[in-house]
């Protein structure tokens, strides 16, 4: 079973599933949900072998494009689906194959393509270090900063690490293992018709004008955005200006 953070109350708009990117949790998005619920009910999920969600020994975008189907199908379809990164591969993925089950996307600094943009290095880092033989978060920072240098980075994955439990939030072997499907993207027929919108940071190159063949293949009434002073975690470096613009798009 996959955990999920449910913020605000059902109202005559669908309700707003988000999925997070890898190493990512459904916490990182607290402020967003609780800003955008105040017209929707906001679901934040825990994808699988993150957070307090069930640990499997997959992690291919089929499986997590189906844990998503049986969230929506608990909620009830359709649902407005927002995803970020490695859950904006899954939702699109969702969205071309259950159409039925989304009514508006918002696909967030990815396009449906394969990446080298490997996240291996950091798994290792984070296998590297065994949370119970450290006593602080501190102290787990200045042992990561040994193999990760980039401070806002470690910050982002120290969210993961729990020190009371003394144990990582993240199946760590699993998502090493399976690094190469998370950074693949499967071949999909059919399309997804409805609204979606591919909202990029200015300055990430995740999202490039090559990628926009195959983006209006699968979904051709694709709009674009891109957010000024904004790199790959566009929620979390432009929150204000992220909020604005998925909300401007979910009440067109």
């Amino acid at each position: 079973m996959l955990r999920t953070i449910i913020t605000g109350r059902p109202t005559e708009k669908p309700p707003l599933l988000i999925a997070h990117g890898l190493f990512g949790s459904a916490r990182n998005w607290g402020v967003i949900s609780k800003r955008l619920s105040d017209t929707r009910q906001v679901v934040a999920v825990d994808m699988r072998n993150h957070g307090d969600s069930e640990w499997f020994a997959s992690h291919s975008y089929a499986d997590m494009a189906g844990d998503l189907a049986e969230i929506i199908d608990d909620l009830g379809a359709p649902v407005d689906l927002l995803g970020h990164s490695m859950g904006g591969k899954a939702a699109m993925v969702l969205a071309v194959g259950n159409p039925d089950k989304v009514n508006r996307m918002i696909v967030a600094d990815i396009a449906p393509t394969p990446y080298n943009h490997t996240q291996i290095h950091l798994a290792k880092a984070m296998q590297g270090l065994d949370p119970g033989a450290v006593s602080s978060r501190a102290e787990a920072d200045a042992r990561l900063a040994q193999n990760i240098p980039e401070s806002g980075v470690r910050a982002f994955l120290l969210q993961s690490l729990d020190t009371k439990g003394q144990s990582w939030k993240l199946n760590l072997d699993v998502l090493a293992a399976e690094m190469e499907k998370i950074l693949g993207f499967p071949h999909l027929e059919g399309r997804f018709e409805g609204p979606t919108l591919f909202l990029s940071g200015a300055e990430s190159d995740y999202v490039r004008s090559q990628h926009r063949p195959e983006i209006k293949r699968l979904f051709p009434t694709a709009r674009f955005a891109k957010i000024p002073g904004a790199g790959h975690w566009i929620h979390a470096e432009k929150p204000r200006e992220f909020e604005a613009a998925v909300r401007a798009f979910l009440d067109a």
